[in-house]
């Protein structure tokens, strides 16, 4: 690609893509707004993506930006998979979920309350385990609140 074609227009969803980058609530809406931007060779979208492969707490939405980026053809390190919880006091945040509810509330109560409350760190979570997400959360439910066993 030569300087003309990089220093182009950018295209007019460049700012809804843009938006849609930002959005810290729907991971599926970042990894779409990474392939709409990897079509789009241009310094503010390489400082976008260089972010979200960064930052983003959502490792699939990293890698889907370190891969087009990879293929603009900079040289950049991979992200690691194996990285401390994306969002930190979660425990905190899950027993107060789990103390808001009545007493005999159901992992279904639960879980719902916790995408009403906090729909960003569900959406963080929900991204990050996967397929493995409602096992987790239903373990996480199970232990909040309960003390270590010594």
């Amino acid at each position: 690609m030569n300087k003309e074609e990089l220093l182009s227009e950018l295209p007019e969803n460049y700012n809804d893509l843009k938006k849609e980058a930002g959005r810290s609530s729907n991971w599926r809406a970042r990894l779409e707004a990474v392939e709409g931007l990897g079509e789009i060779h241009h310094p503010q979208v390489v400082n976008i993506l260089s972010r979200m492969m960064e930052n983003d707490p959502v490792y699939t939405v990293q890698h889907a930006a370190y891969e087009k980026l990879k293929a603009f053809g900079y040289d950049v390190k991979a992200p690691t998979p194996n990285k401390p919880e994306p969002v930190k006091g979660l425990s905190k945040l899950l027993l107060r979920i789990k103390k808001s509810l009545p007493r005999d509330h159901s992992y279904e109560d639960f879980k719902e309350k916790f995408k009403k409350m906090r729909v960003d760190v569900y959406d963080t979570y929900e991204g990050e385990k996967g397929e493995g997400f409602d096992q987790w959360l239903m373990k996480q439910w199970e232990a909040a609140g309960q003390r270590p066993e010594r």
